[in-house]
């Protein structure tokens, strides 16, 4: 999920208003994610990864249908079993959300971009304490920097288009399936101003 990628492009859902209050839920920003990263999956399956009921995951599961997120995946269902798959790759939010007129889309625009924080932050935490279940190899490829610059906005929008521009080149170096040694790779970036006094 990102709130500063290009909305024209064809494998990310852009935002609206009703969009993101169907969106803007902690437990279904989870079950997208799962959906994204590792493919269809079933209610119960999504509810036994994540810690969840299947009731809770059937109920958000639909919300997040009713929005557009998921559908079905019919190929893999059989009998009463129905499999859900993410429609989209990412998400676009455009940054006008967060200064809606309407008090109840600013506060699911914040949800939103604190539930994105959190999955940030997992994530690093989850690398740190499982990299030595890695090979040192992966060891040696991951990366963990962080900079300071002086900039004014203008170019700080460039230098992001700029790293989004490279890490979307990179989709198409990726190795087909079953290459060896080959992983989804999480790359975050954050490009935000401090204060200095």
């Amino acid at each position: 999920m990102d709130g500063s990628q290009d909305p024209q492009d064809a494998q990310l859902h852009s935002l609206d208003a009703r969009s993101l209050r169907g969106l803007a839920h902690p437990l279904r920003m989870r079950l997208l994610n799962a959906l994204r990263r590792g493919g269809p999956a079933t209610a119960s399956q999504l509810a036994a990864k994540l810690g969840e009921s299947s009731g809770a995951t059937s109920y958000h599961l639909r919300q997040l249908a009713a929005h557009g997120f998921v559908e079905d995946a019919p190929e893999r269902g059989k009998g009463r079993e129905r499999w859900w798959q993410a429609v989209h790759q990412g998400v676009w939010l455009d940054q006008s959300l967060l200064k809606d007129h309407d008090p109840e889309v600013r506060g699911a625009a914040d949800l939103f971009m604190h539930e994105v924080a959190n999955t940030h932050t997992q994530e690093l935490a989850t690398w740190l304490g499982t990299r030595h279940d890695w090979s040192e190899q992966w060891n040696r490829s991951s990366d963990m920097s962080d900079w300071t610059l002086s900039l004014t906005p203008e170019l700080a929008r460039e230098l992001t288009g700029k790293m989004h521009d490279l890490v979307k080149s990179y989709r198409a170096l990726a190795p087909g399936d079953g290459a060896q040694d080959t992983g989804q790779v999480r790359i975050h970036t954050h490009v935000i101003p401090v204060r200095t006094d």
